[in-house]
Parts: C-alpha cells; sequence; structure tokens
C-alpha cells in the first residue's frame, strides 16, 4: 500500500473521515498545526496499528559493511515491533486515504513526512489496507518481533543504517541492568 505518482497517503483506523483539519499532534515536537501524511518511501513506516511502538531501519548510501549485518541477508530494510503488539498487527483494521500531494510539503530533516497546512479532503473513500504482515512480506521487509525494542533502537540509529522510530514512548520501559 503506496501512493501513486504525485500522491500522498494517511493511514488512519478510523474509516469515517471525510475532511482533514490541520491539527497539532500530541506527539508533535512543533507548535504549527499541519494535515500528516507520507510518500512512497514512508508509507511503509505506517503499516502498523496507530499505537504501535517501532523501529525502522534500511541502508542507505554510506551504510557500512559491518552495519549491513544488522538486517537479515538479503534484505535492505527491518522493522522491529516488540512480542505483546503482534496480536494487534495481525487484527487491527487499518486504511489509508489519498490525497494529491500537491497541498503537502517535505518535513523534516529527513523528510521523514509531507505536510499540508490547510484542510484536505481525500482523492475517495478510504481504502482498507488488509494484513500487515502480509504487505511487510510481499515487500519484502523483514519483521522482528523483540522482547524490547531499546538494544535495537539503540544499534541502529547509532549506526551509519538509516533509521526512524514512531510511538517509542509506548514501548516497553529500557531493561534495567542487574549488578551484581
Amino acid at each position: 500500500m503506496r501512493p501513486a505518482a504525485g500522491e500522498v497517503l494517511h493511514f488512519s483506523e478510523d474509516p469515517t473521515i471525510t475532511r482533514f483539519l490541520p491539527h497539532v499532534a500530541a506527539t508533535a515536537r512543533q507548535p504549527e498545526a499541519y494535515v500528516w501524511a507520507v510518500d512512497a518511501a514512508r508509507a511503509p513506516d505506517y503499516w502498523f496499528p496507530r499505537q504501535c511502538p517501532r523501529a525502522m531501519a534500511w541502508v542507505v548510501p554510506g551504510t557500512s559493511t559491518r552495519d549491513r549485518a544488522l538486517l537479515s541477508p538479503g534484505h535492505s530494510r527491518v522493522h522491529a515491533i516488540e512480542y505483546g503488539w503482534l496480536e494487534a498487527m495481525r487484527t487491527a483494521r487499518l486504511f489509508a486515504y489519498r490525497f494529491s500531494a500537491a497541498p503537502f510539503r517535505p518535513f523534516g530533516e529527513h523528510r521523514h513526512a509531507m505536510v499540508a497546512a490547510t484542510p484536505v479532503e481525500p482523492l475517495g473513500p478510504p481504502e482498507a489496507v488488509g494484513d500487515l504482515l502480509a504487505l511487510h512480506a510481499s515487500a519484502g521487509i523483514e519483521l522482528r518481533l523483540l522482547p524490547n525494542l531499546w538494544a535495537f533502537v539503540d544499534a541502529a540509529a547509532s549506526s551509519s543504517l538509516g533509521f526512524s522510530g514512531i510511538r517509542l514512548g509506548n514501548a516497553l520501559p529500557r531493561p534495567t541492568e542487574l549488578h551484581a
């Protein structure tokens, strides 16, 4: 599920939205109100239940051979979630809203999102995304289930891979090391 040329997507578990109004997201780090969407490259970051904490890493130009080893052989991208979110991944009903890309502009240092500062209406009704596990598999994205995300987050964030973490505030706490 990716946008066509000239389009961006917004993923939601709510299939009843008819008009999107700019707002300041609860997790926002900026005061401006936006409608948020993603382009084709970043769409896989949102193939999850909305509140699911996830960490993603992918090969970029300049990724070292050592850091490529963080991904399974034959994969150029990996997404990681905690075991506790597997059932939600299996059962979530996720929808994609398509928009013309015209009113949107790239956002962030790494262009991780697209934003519009004016209200926008979808090009049509939302499309059911379907089986999220199958979507990852068909896109060739490795999906890892971990007991805790933080070791992966730390390894990926300090590597030469591209990296993103979303809803990490919903992740289990960092494990504390036991000292003898």
